[in-house]
């Protein structure tokens, strides 16, 4: 199953629509607020080369990652029903 962490501010419209895309999609996800996480917020831009929220990261694997809402990258991460 694949779950994902998406770094945030808040009142960000953007991340929402994430938050709610993921929900649908029926994707585990787990949130932090860059607002109140430097250590985060410097991972994000420095490591990651983010600028703007909501930044979404794939298992914690730091090649997969994305800014902003993308549903397109939410929809192929969506489980599969079994073909048998």
């Amino acid at each position: 199953m694949v779950t994902v962490t998406v770094y945030s501010t808040p009142d960000c419209v953007q991340c929402r629509m994430t938050y709610l895309a993921l929900e649908q999609a029926g994707i585990g996800y787990a949130v932090v607020d860059l607002s109140r996480d430097a250590a985060a917020r410097r991972h994000v831009t420095q490591v990651l080369g983010h600028s703007t929220a909501p930044v979404v990261v794939v298992d914690g694997d730091p090649s997969v990652h994305w800014s902003g809402f993308r549903r397109d990258r939410i929809t192929a991460l969506a489980p599969r029903p079994d073909a048998g």
